[in-house]
Parts: C-alpha cells; structure tokens; sequence
C-alpha cells in the first residue's frame, strides 16, 4: 500500500499521522503524534499570531518531519485551519511553516476541512445506508455535516471552536453566569443557519469528533484519559451532556482536570466544547452523540490515496520516458514486453515501500532498467546482461544524472543469472546507499520480467499484498500462465535473500 503523512496544524494543537493506506481506506498506521500549541490564542485575542506561538508549532513541525521523513512516504499534505483562516500573517506563517517541511503547507477553507473530516469518519466508520450528522469542534471553529448513504449533502463551518469561544468569552474561572449566557447566546446565533441549511429530518446517528467529543464521551463513561482510545464509538445522551455542561461550568479548572477522562489542557477550554456539543443535539433533536475516533487526518490520508499522490515520483518523466524508449528501440527491444515489466515494476516498487523504504524516485530507476535491461542482445545473447551494463553506463541518457544512470546501468547487470556479490568490483565500487538500493530494487526487476515471461501480456493485472511476512502475489488473467507461475517461483530464493521474506504467487480468474 502507498504511504502517505498528514498534517493537521489547528488552533488547539498540531497532529500528525504517517500510514499505509490504499484507495479503500485501508489503514496502517505507523506513526502519530499531537502536540497543544494553542496557535488560536493570540489570533482570537489580537487578530495575528505571535512570535512565541508561531515559533512554538514551527519547532512541533520540525519534530514531525523527522518521524515521517524516517519511513519514506510517498506524499504528504499539511494542513492550517481556523486560526490561518483568521490570522492577519496567515500568510508569513504559512511561508515559514512551508520552509520547515519542505512541502507547501495549505490554509483550507471550512468547506474543505468538512469534506476532509467526513471522509476520515466514513474511513473509520462507514455508514453506507444511514443518514448521520456529524460535529467536529476544533479550536477555532465547528464543522456541521449532513451526510447521507456515505455521500456529503451539506456541511457548514462556523466560528465556534472552543479556544476560539474560551478566549473571547470566559475571563473567569471559573465563568460567570453572565459569562455563559453570552456565551450560549452567540453559539445559538451562529448555529441558526445550520438549522436553515440542514434539513431536520431524523438522523440514524450523531457523531462527534475531535478532543472535545473524546473528552466528553470519556468523561460520561468514566473511561480514563490514558484508555482514551477505549471512547471509539461510545456515546453520551442528550441528558448526560447537559447534566456534564452544568457541572464543568461550575467547576474551576483545577477540578476540571480531575474530573475523569479529561486532561489537563482539555480541563482548560472544555466547557465551550461541550457547551457547542449540547446546542447541536438540542438544535435537532437527538438524543444521544456518538464519538469517533477519525479526524481531518485521516480524511487527508484516504484523499491522497484516492489521487494518488505522488505516483509522479515514482513514474518517468516525459522526457526521460522519451529518452529510454529510444535507446530500447535504437537496441531493437520488444518495446510492448518493457512497458508491461516497467508497470508491473512500478506496482511491486510501491506496494514494497514497508519494507525497501527507499525514496519514491528510486521507481524511476526500476522503471528504467525495465526499459533498457534487453538492449545488450543487440552485442550477443551470451551474457547480454553484462553487455547491457556496458551499454547502459555510456549512454548519453538526458534527463538522469551520472549517478542515475550508473544504478540503472548496474540493474541491468543485475536483472538476470549472478545476484550482486562482494565479488563484482563494479558493485563493490557503489556506496553502501547506492548498494542497498541495488540490493532491494534487483529482486523486484526479476520478479517483473518473470510475471511477463511469455511475452504476449498474458498477465492483466497483479494484486500484490504484504501479509504474514510474505509478498503475496495475485496474477489476474484468462489464459494459462504455468510459465509467468514458474518463473516467478525461481526469483523467489533471491527476494528471500534481499527482503527476508517469502514471495508467495497464485493465479485467478479476472
């Protein structure tokens, strides 16, 4: 499966998720973090972000980039919210947030964060035939979203985040009477067009996001902060979530955080989170809030996978496509045969990016040899590999550099008979990286070139899984393909070699 990161910097805090993941939302998870930055302070108080704040989150950025960056991900997105929608240096930020990652990092709409976080929950917790609302309260501001059958019908984003609501409105801890009721009053205002915009009619379920909803679910079903994962799918009743309003209202901070399932910065902006929460369900009548554990993070996992972020690292670039395929037709190779191994390639290359976890860029190179590994027949057919190597490294290839081009040349060497050895001068001469990536790219060429050994595209698509510590692969087609299957079966000795696991391939009927 592609791997992907994401990164969510909101008002309250910035997250970050790295994960396999594939088109139907199958997730692995390998690497999440969250840090409170409250970045919607300073916004909410004076209309920009301070020094100190921006700062802040640029050192938690840094932190991130290095956890994901270790596991070779294919694409990432990163994400401002509420207080990048209101800041007045939204846009410096933005630019030095960008300089950090390396990547550009995006002020979303409201609109599009509400896209972003249906598509987590339905990720997480689809409802393919229900009707369902859900609430995500950020820290600067509140989603609402009616959805219906999996699909989107409307959804709003108002200025109703807790940070947002905590600085604006309750100076005193704990608030005031008079406090609260500006409070309600303004939370009421700005839902009044949710009421207009979303249809009232029966919800199957309502489903809330974000801290504040696990804080809240957490808090009614007793479930401590550190089992908080324990909350997924929990729910909280209409007459609970008043009864828990009244109570943390009442409450000064320090007896918020000891109240259970409530952290110790949650205590701090809890009580306009769930004041937001109560006005929703009394707004639509629902008796009761469903928590989810998906978020904008893993919305934007699922979309990169749906476009296929990325794929373009691992794909030839025009003219180093045009480049290849005519010196594969100046040495008279069977140009259909090298497109078909160059596919199946770039497929094994991708869903081996667990284990190889070389640069998505390295594909190219696997594309390459795919293309170029058959011109040495045009010297002699006796060790045509060796010839291909020669071929190949003096080449006048534009669009690679030397270095490029001497990797494409030694797979070439490699894509048949002797694997890479301490005896071969020419790969002992590599760096240990530049060794390593011919160490892990060599098996999958072999395993292409095997998977169309016939040479008339029996093969139609492979289904390529990692599970059990094996490559399982499953060759999709009509035809008979003993030799794709035995062929296969003789580079499995060699991927053990490389990788330490076992590759494991079957035929099926499409």
């Amino acid at each position: 499966m592609p791997r992907y990161a994401a990164i969510d910097i909101g008002s309250n805090s910035v997250r970050m998720m790295a994960a396999d993941v594939d088109r139907n939302g199958r997730f692995e998870v390998l690497a999440e973090d969250r840090q409170v930055t409250r970045l919607g302070e300073s916004v909410f108080r004076t209309g920009s972000i301070e020094e100190a704040a921006a700062r802040n989150v640029l050192a938690v950025l840094e932190r991130m980039k290095e956890a994901y960056r270790r596991l070779g991900v294919l694409a990432v997105r990163a994400v401002a919210t509420a207080a990048a929608r209101d800041a007045s240096n939204a846009d410096e930020f933005l630019e030095r947030a960008s300089e950090v990652l390396g990547e550009p990092v995006e002020c979303i709409s409201g609109l599009e964060e509400a896209r972003l976080i249906h598509l987590g929950v339905e990720t997480r917790w689809p409802h393919p035939r229900q009707r369902v609302l859900i609430l995500d309260i950020g820290g600067g501001s509140a989603e609402v979203i009616d959805a219906e059958h999996g699909r989107l019908r409307a959804a709003l984003s108002r200025p109703l985040g807790a940070v947002r609501l905590q600085a604006v409105f309750l100076k005193h801890d704990p608030p005031l009477e008079e406090e609260l009721v500006q409070m309600l009053d303004f939370i009421e205002e700005k839902l009044h067009s949710a009421g207009q915009k979303i249809e009232h009619a029966a919800f199957d379920r309502v489903i809330g996001t974000s801290a504040s909803a696990s804080a809240i679910v957490c808090a009614a079903n007793r479930i401590p902060r550190q089992r908080r994962e324990a909350a997924d799918r929990r729910r909280v009743t209409a007459a609970e979530l008043r009864r828990l309003y009244g109570q943390l209202a009442a409450m000064d901070v320090n007896a918020r955080r000891r109240v259970t399932g409530i952290g110790p910065r949650r205590a701090e902006i809890i009580v306009p989170g769930v004041a937001v929460m109560r006005k929703v369900l009394e707004m639509f009548g629902a008796r009761q809030l469903s928590y989810c554990a998906a978020g904008l993070r893993d919305g934007i996992l699922r979309d990169l996978a749906e476009r296929e972020a990325g794929a373009e690292r691992v794909r030839l670039d025009a003219e180093q496509r045009r480049m290849v395929e005519q010196y594969a037709r100046r040495f008279g190779v069977d140009l259909k045969h090298a497109r078909k191994v160059a596919a199946f390639a770039r497929e094994l290359f991708t869903a081996l990016t667990p284990w190889h976890r070389l640069p998505p860029e390295a594909g190219r190179l696997l594309k390459a040899a795919a293309y170029l590994r058959d011109t040495g027949h045009a010297i002699n057919d006796m060790a045509h590999h060796k010839h291909s190597q020669y071929i190949v490294a003096n080449a006048d290839l534009a669009g690679f550099t030397d270095d490029e081009r001497h990797l494409v040349a030694m797979l070439c060497r490699y894509h048949r008979k002797a694997p890479p050895s301490a005896r071969h001068a020419d790969f002992t001469a590599l760096t240990a990286e530049h060794q390593r990536v011919i160490e892990c790219l060599y098996p999958l060429l072999r395993a292409a070139d095997a998977l169309d050994r016939s040479r008339d595209q029996r093969v139609e698509a492979i289904e390529c899984s990692l599970e059990d510590g094996a490559l399982s692969l499953i060759l999709r087609s009509e035809k008979d393909l003993s030799l794709e299957l035995w062929a296969l079966e003789r580079t499995a000795p060699l991927f053990r070699q490389a990788y330490g696991k076992q590759l494991r391939a079957a035929a099926r009927r499409r």
